[in-house]
């Protein structure tokens, strides 16, 4: 019979620290989405961009995805499984 193997503390952080981004990034989503809502704009939205970059910015959404994209996602895994 095999036992079980106690999960490190390492892991258990590296979990943990996670988990927090995702509940951060889906907070900062619900907040986007009830300013949108509400019919106001995030605070920062537009300032990058100058005027009218948005709307063409806008056409390209649920295109295919770039051709960096994959290494996007690879370079995020990987700076995730070093913290």
């Amino acid at each position: 019979m095999s036992s079980k193997r106690q999960t490190t503390m390492a892991k258990l952080q590296r979990e943990r620290r996670v988990e927090e981004k995702r509940t951060l990034k889906r907070e900062k989503k619900q907040a986007a989405a009830a300013a949108r809502k509400a019919g106001e704009l995030p605070e920062g939205f537009g300032d990058e961009l100058p005027e009218g970059v948005g709307d063409e910015l806008s056409e390209g959404v649920g295109d295919e995805p770039t051709e960096g994209a994959d290494e996007q996602s690879e370079e995020i895994s990987a700076t995730l499984d070093r913290e």
